[in-house]
């Protein structure tokens, strides 16, 4: 599902997050995917608070920064956002033709959406039709609203930056894009998707390729960097390097862990309940195994800590298992691989079949 404003055509696929902004290029052939570009350049804290962006100078300079770095010539960028000003819903509708879908979910948008029909651009996907308790048949579709002032924030840098946004997509579908290429869940698996960015930690979960549950909650790894600022009196740039259990100067090791652990608790509890909630409301299996990216995935001790809280195998998730990576562009790849999900959806989605 995407917000397409152009014909599809060579593109890079952009992530623009509140922590970093970072960037993908792929070729298709066919023997698989292959990595032309990835980077990633991080952005001042401040730039971009919960999704909102209140300093497009700072993020458009980062994004030419990076694009030079990389040497990148592609003009054409997929891009993508999250949080709260995105609405994702799956549906159930009675059974009506696909041309009737559109008008009907605009006539009816209030009753699945907090925003007026005119303040968001809104797309849908029909994922096909199942079986009723009665015998009868009923249509499921996966509904996405996005709020056109966010929106015009996030094409607006792209376009400063002098690229020329033609797709605009959502994080959650971005990700589980990328994860139907280059994972190979079995069809009745039940997968969450855990995307930690700095400012909100999207779930999404899949049972095969389906997706069956999506959730944003307003917790990342920004909270981990304040907290060690407030209690230690640390820059920035310290609380960064503390989080990552780093040593700082005059500052006990012992006292941060205690701080992460318990920030661990919060993710862990945060998750938690959004699995039984998910459990409740959609009357499936149990999560079978977690896979978790962004920044987040990088913390000190989270994986196993997750793992154990919630009973489930939680793995950092690597975009590029199944794409043929260049010498060149090795180094330093594993490293960043977990914050770059999203960026990878949007390249795969768009990339030109050679």
């Amino acid at each position: 599902m995407r917000f397409s404003f152009f014909k599809k055509r060579d593109l890079i696929g952009l992530d623009i997050g509140s922590g970093a902004v970072k960037i993908v290029q792929v070729e298709k052939s066919r023997r698989g995917y292959t990595l032309v570009k990835a980077g990633m350049k991080e952005i001042d804290p401040e730039a971009i608070i919960d999704g909102r962006v209140l300093d497009a100078g700072k993020v458009v300079e980062a994004v030419k920064s990076l694009l030079t770095e990389h040497g990148i010539q592609v003009k054409d960028v997929a891009i993508s956002v999250s949080g709260h000003s995105v609405i994702i819903k799956r549906l159930t509708l009675p059974v009506m033709k696909l041309a009737e879908v559109g008008p009907f979910l605009h006539m009816e948008s209030e009753r699945y959406i907090p925003f007026g029909i005119d303040a968001v651009n809104l797309d849908y996907h029909v994922l096909g039709t199942t079986r009723t308790p009665e015998g009868g048949e009923q249509m499921d579709v996966l509904l996405a609203a996005v709020k056109k002032d966010k929106l015009s924030e996030y094409v607006g840098v792209a376009t400063e930056a002098g690229l020329n946004p033609v797709v605009v997509d959502v994080d959650a579908f971005a990700i589980t894009n990328m994860v139907e290429a280059v994972y190979d869940n079995k069809p009745e698996e039940v997968v969450a998707l855990i995307n930690l960015g700095s400012s909100v930690m999207g779930i999404n979960i899949l049972r095969g390729k389906a997706f069956i549950f999506t959730r944003d909650i307003a917790i990342g790894s920004h909270r981990y960097s304040e907290a060690l600022q407030r209690t230690f009196g640390l820059s920035y740039e310290q609380a960064e390097l503390a989080k990552r259990m780093q040593a700082v100067e005059g500052i006990d090791m012992g006292e941060v862990m205690d701080i992460v652990n318990g920030l661990h608790q919060e993710i862990s509890a945060e998750v938690l309940r959004s699995f039984e909630y998910f459990k409740a409301t959609t009357e499936s299996a149990a999560v079978h195994r977690v896979l978790l990216s962004g920044g987040g995935a990088k913390l000190s001790g989270l994986i196993a800590h997750l793992s154990e809280q919630i009973g489930t195998p939680v793995e950092a998730i690597n975009p590029f298992r199944k794409v043929q990576v260049p010498k060149s562009l090795s180094a330093g790849l594993e490293e960043i691989a977990p914050l770059m999900a999203v960026g990878m959806g949007l390249a795969i989605r768009t990339g030109r079949n050679r």
